[in-house]
């Protein structure tokens, strides 16, 4: 009795919810007949077999979904079933290789092929990666020890990458497995630089700190009553103090570029009337080194998108680098022309100096954080490693960029690219 109870329930229920769906569709049916039975009169016999045939088609399965929830997964299991493997693994887009319980690998996706090259089915896993972790990531999946394992792997050549590999077998009973592997070298490349920022940010602030406290030493034991070493030793307190919070200040400038490297900028900037005020400030500095800063200005308006604070710290960083590192050369050149030729029309600022130039092997890392060609040289010209790194960070967000050319003996030249308005 109760599995007759049973199937009237579970026959009422899916009619009673195609009626529920075919609701507004039944109503106009019936308010058409009663429409017609009204206006021409016809049979209430017809009218009652229009509406009962009415109901049997709404009560009618659709042909296009399925009976039930359990049809519904049966075509959705085929649909997948259907799915070729090689399919799958070429939407994913990290390297994959699918393997048997013989470490032969079966497929690999184009991701694979382009990180390792040399892949092919029937090749060997074992013979193409021999480093200790990986054999070991083998073992441990096809010896059925354990579901999955994940292990680092670093690839050497062409390029060193380094990856997480993790290996785990592919549904049950199949003899399948699979490797995937996660590239982390952007990651580890971030980590390195954010550990080398803190050494070298460390370092900087700790040289400072080691003369003060030595001068503090000093002056409460053999110069205590030495007025000549006394006024030395603060002159140089001071000037390290200086150095201190000058690299605070650059460090607080950095930090608040990188938190918004590309905010559009808002305004627009008269590139004549800003490099002028430059030069105007640092007029002082370049007659103390015995320099003369020449315009060479093209004429017309030169109007660029920016922020003027922004880029009046960056002309003046590289013209103060100018006046500095290229006081033998007596002269510094500050050019402005326009560039419509390039895919990318804007105008040029140049900041050229006749110094000692740059070596060839330094150009490319010179914007790094704390990278110098010349320490010594540069702590006595009061310089901070952070410059170039921050005139670099403002130009990103303006979208502009920065060339450098230099040959030993015959100066350096900043090329500043800025979008013209």
């Amino acid at each position: 009795m109760a599995e007759l109870n049973a199937e009237h329930k579970g026959t009422v229920q899916p009619a009673a919810a195609r009626l529920w769906a075919n609701r507004w569709l039944l109503a106009a049916g019936i308010v058409a007949v009663l429409a017609v039975h009204g206006l021409a009169g016809a049979s209430a016999y017809v009218v009652l077999a229009a509406i009962v045939l009415l109901l049997a088609a709404a009560l009618l399965p659709s042909g296009g979904a399925p009976q039930s929830i359990e049809d519904a997964a049966a075509m959705e299991a085929g649909g997948l079933q259907r799915l070729s493997g090689e399919y799958l693994a070429a939407a994913v887009a990290d390297p994959l290789i699918i393997f048997d319980r013989t470490a032969t690998i079966v497929h690999a996706n184009a991701a694979a092929f382009a990180a390792f090259g040399g892949l092919a089915p029937g090749m060997s896993l074992s013979l193409k990666f021999r480093a200790p972790e990986m054999q070991a990531l083998l073992d441990s999946v096809l010896s059925g020890t354990v579901a999955s394992e994940i292990v680092d792997y670093t690839e050497k050549l062409p390029v060193e990458r380094a990856y997480r590999v993790s290996a785990s077998s592919v549904g049950h009973a199949t003899d399948l497995y699979v490797l995937v592997f996660k590239d982390q070298s952007e990651a580890r490349r971030i980590d390195r630089m954010r550990a080398d920022f803190i050494a070298n940010a460390s370092h900087e602030l700790r040289t400072p700190l080691a003369s003060i406290s030595g001068f503090i030493e000093t002056l409460r034991g053999p110069a205590r009553g030495d007025p000549a070493a006394r006024d030395q030793f603060l002159q140089i307190m001071q000037n390290q103090t200086g150095r201190m919070a000058r690299l605070i200040d650059d460090l607080l400038s950095l930090s608040r570029l990188e938190m918004k490297p590309y905010l559009k900028p808002g305004t627009e900037v008269d590139l004549r009337q800003t490099i002028d005020s430059v030069i105007d400030s640092l007029a002082p500095l370049a007659r103390e080194n015995g320099v003369a800063i020449e315009r060479d200005f093209v004429d017309g308006p030169l109007d660029v998108p920016g922020h003027r604070d922004e880029l009046f710290q960056v002309f003046e960083n590289l013209l103060e680098n100018a006046c500095k590192y290229g006081q033998s050369g007596g002269r510094v050149t500050v050019s402005i022309e326009r560039d419509g030729t390039g895919p990318e029309p804007g105008i040029d600022v140049t900041i050229r100096d006749y110094g000692p130039g740059i070596p060839e092997e330094h150009i490319p890392r010179i914007t790094e954080r704390f990278y110098r060609v010349d320490v010594e040289s540069s702590r006595t010209q009061k310089g901070t490693g952070l410059g170039l790194s921050i005139v670099k960070h403002i130009l990103t967000r303006h979208s502009a960029r920065l060339s450098i050319k230099s040959e030993v003996g015959k100066g350096a030249a900043f090329s500043v690219h800025l979008p013209s308005a």
